[in-house]
């Protein structure tokens, strides 16, 4: 089993609970074409305080030109290629490599000929 199918199969493990990925749906993206989004941790869990997302974009789809004013976003690239644009410079997106987007900065990532699969984490919280 690929990395990016143990994080889809994983599962958080709090102090009070434990809840398994699988039992979490894929939702597509509302704006973006071929972006699909796993919410594992959301602000109700957190109070608002941050919260994490398994991201897949499907090959030659974007997560187009975005700002998120308030929330500082990471990215840990699991698996798959492609780009992303951050405050106008170009990042190689490959397994292993760790962005980080300010609040406030415009942001984008285009998946290779393979897809891209994410690991992505918003402080204060996104949903």
């Amino acid at each position: 089993m690929d990395t990016f199918e143990l994080f889809n199969n994983g599962k958080l493990v709090l102090p009070e609970k434990e809840t398994g990925f699988e039992e979490i749906a894929w939702s597509k993206h509302p704006t973006f074409e071929g972006v699909e989004l796993k919410h594992i941790i959301t602000a109700t869990d957190t109070e608002g305080k941050f919260s994490y997302h398994l991201v897949r974009i499907a090959p030659g789809c974007s997560i187009g030109n975005h700002i998120h004013e308030v929330q500082l976003e990471t990215h840990e690239v699991i698996k798959g290629s492609g780009k992303c644009v951050n405050a106008d410079s170009a990042i190689l997106y490959e397994p292993g490599t760790i962005s980080i987007m300010q609040a406030g900065v415009p942001h984008e990532v285009t998946a290779g000929s393979e897809g891209l699969y994410l690991f992505a984490k918003f402080m204060p919280a996104l949903c």
